[in-house]
């Protein structure tokens, strides 16, 4: 029988591991962010200048642009849509190699191959949500961009893009090990699905063919949902949350499983 001395016990014993963990996770962060950027020039900083230079050129190409339908404006139409594919680019290419740079740290007990993969994608999603905050902000101030509409279906959005890219790099660091041929397959993936994604095109757009072989993509219904929550005129009509949903949890389990096989794999002697 379980007494309430024993449940005070396991929460306490909970609350002590959620603890743990938020450390390990935070030290990992700390020692990437060292690791990638150092201490030159504006150091931490260029987590958020790389993407934000990338979106602010993005962004000036579709400047002189006319308005697409409704509200529209191509230049925040832009921002939302490349900015937040650099998460799932961002998040994808960094799990490529990145246990062999990590791999000491498995000798201590508490680091697991599932902590460095989710410390990279955590330090991708907030560098590019910056630099994607930064630069919705000054396309404000233009008269580009206005605030979000549905902010929640925004954040939904962002969300399903980070969960996916999350499942999908967990499947590249396990898949990647010791295999270097699959390695260099990931980048150019990455290049093939910024056109496939939706990113760069509303779904309503597109004659009914090419409409019908893009929604077999998760991507395309979570750039709809972004947009959904960034415009007003945006509708969900092409949305299947279920879809997306199936999608995440696949892909999750998937990685989960192929980053439990690496340990076996590697040799730390």
């Amino acid at each position: 029988m379980i007494t309430e001395a024993d449940r005070v016990g396991q929460q306490r014993g909970l609350r002590e591991a959620f603890k743990v963990q938020m450390q390990v996770l935070g030290a990992l962060i700390m020692r990437e962010l060292h690791t990638r950027y150092g201490r030159d020039n504006i150091g931490y900083l260029w987590l958020i200048g790389e993407p934000l230079m990338l979106g602010t050129v993005i962004a000036l190409l579709h400047s002189g642009q006319s308005s697409h339908e409704g509200d529209v404006d191509p230049v925040a139409f832009s921002v939302v849509g490349y900015s937040i594919f650099i998460i799932f680019r961002g998040i994808v290419n960094r799990a490529e190699g990145s246990l062999q740079g990590n791999t000491p740290l498995l000798y201590h007990r508490m680091v697991t191959v599932l902590d460095v993969t989710l410390a990279r994608g955590i330090l991708e999603l907030g560098g590019t949500l910056a630099a994607f905050f930064v630069l919705a902000f000054l396309a404000n101030l233009l008269g580009f961009m206005s605030l979000p509409e549905r902010p929640l279906y925004l954040a939904l959005g962002i969300f399903y893009v980070f969960w996916l890219s999350m499942g999908l790099s967990m499947l590249i660091a396990g898949g990647t090990y010791e295999r270097p041929l699959l390695e260099r397959l990931v980048h150019p993936f990455t290049y093939f699905m910024m056109p496939l994604s939706g990113a760069f095109v509303r779904v309503s757009w597109l004659p009914e063919t090419l409409r019908k072989a893009i929604l077999w993509v998760p991507m395309a219904h979570m750039f709809e949902t972004i947009r959904y929550g960034q415009f007003a005129s945006a509708t969900l009509e092409y949305v299947d949350f279920e879809y997306l949903t199936a999608w995440c949890l696949g892909l999750s389990l998937a990685g989960l499983f192929a980053i439990r096989t690496v340990p076996a794999r590697i040799h730390l002697g």
